[in-house]
């Protein structure tokens, strides 16, 4: 099976080094298997995408060296493909509606735990629910113990029922949630394998369940070390990133590959481009970024 992988940025904002670093290891990964790299935008959440942002983000790519095989996917063009999956799960009886509040569900959860109270399936247990509120629409995670290996990371297992919740599939909004969104297109797609920051890893398992729930084949996945700031916040438009440009496009290749454990030679620092990617290329080493899930920027100075 040829290895495909791909490189999905948010159209938030311009590019900047912490998704540079997601972009190097996925194409110097896909690359050295022979494999096709491919592009995706995740310009869902239309609410929060930037005008032009996505023209930037794959001017900036061309600026940086990166070659993409194929048509760039853009998840707002593909709502018939997320409703089709959605619909797949409701016959299922894995789909029901909820109308709680975000002040509802933080005064009536009572169990904590990997991104805050967890829902107490209160609409599932609810009959009729109001029908003067918008809906969304959670998954049944009953007690799946979801495991597998990141080929960074280690063993990852995961409680969806204890450790989630029942997680939104649609909101109330009319949005497709993310965690559906990516799990079509990378089965679409054929991607084989997902390397990606480990600000994701805790969504993997997540995915995993709609994968196995939808009949789709699962990728192979590595999550790599997200950047953070001086402040312990990972580097994002919302903490004011500082956006990459072609005139640092060599250094910045550089201290990507610093960040990613690859150690480039000091003879590097004057060199080309071209020079730059054939050095990755052929050194590129998957086992020696580090096995951490964040990194100051400080630490690689």
């Amino acid at each position: 099976m040829q290895y495909v992988g791909r490189f999905a940025p948010s159209p938030t904002g311009p590019l900047h080094f912490g998704s540079l670093v997601a972009a190097v290891a996925s194409y110097c990964e896909a690359r050295i298997h022979g494999g096709k790299w491919l592009l995706r935008m995740e310009d869902l959440d239309q609410p929060r995408v930037m005008a032009g942002a996505a023209d930037s983000i794959l001017s900036t790519l061309e600026d940086f060296g990166f070659t993409w095989d194929g048509e760039v996917m853009y998840q707002s063009q593909r709502s018939a493909a997320y409703t089709e999956a959605f619909e797949r799960l409701q016959t299922q009886n894995l789909v029901y509606a909820c109308t709680c509040s975000r002040k509802e569900i933080a005064d009536s959860a009572l169990q904590i735990g990997l991104e805050g109270k967890i829902y107490p399936k209160t609409c599932l247990m609810s009959n009729p629910l109001p029908s003067n509120k918008h809906a969304a629409y959670r998954v049944v995670t009953n007690d799946a113990l979801m495991q597998f290996s990141d080929e960074i990371q280690g063993k990852i297992s995961q409680n969806l029922a204890t450790e989630v919740g029942d997680f939104v599939l649609k909101r109330a909004d009319g949005f497709f949630a993310y965690q559906l969104a990516v799990v079509v297109d990378d089965s679409e797609q054929g991607v084989t394998h997902v390397v990606r920051g480990a600000d994701l890893l805790d969504s993997t398992p997540r995915q995993i369940y709609l994968q196995q729930k939808l009949g789709f084949v699962t990728p192979k996945y590595a999550h790599v070390p997200i950047a953070t700031n001086e402040q312990g916040g990972k580097l994002s438009k919302q903490t004011l990133a500082e956006p990459i440009t072609k005139n640092l496009a060599e250094h910045k290749l550089i201290e990507a590959l610093q960040f990613l454990g690859q150690n480039p030679p000091a003879t590097l620092q004057n060199a080309a481009l071209d020079e730059v990617w054939g050095w990755a290329l052929t050194h590129w080493r998957l086992p020696d970024i580090p096995k951490t899930r964040q990194i100051h920027l400080g630490q690689n100075s």
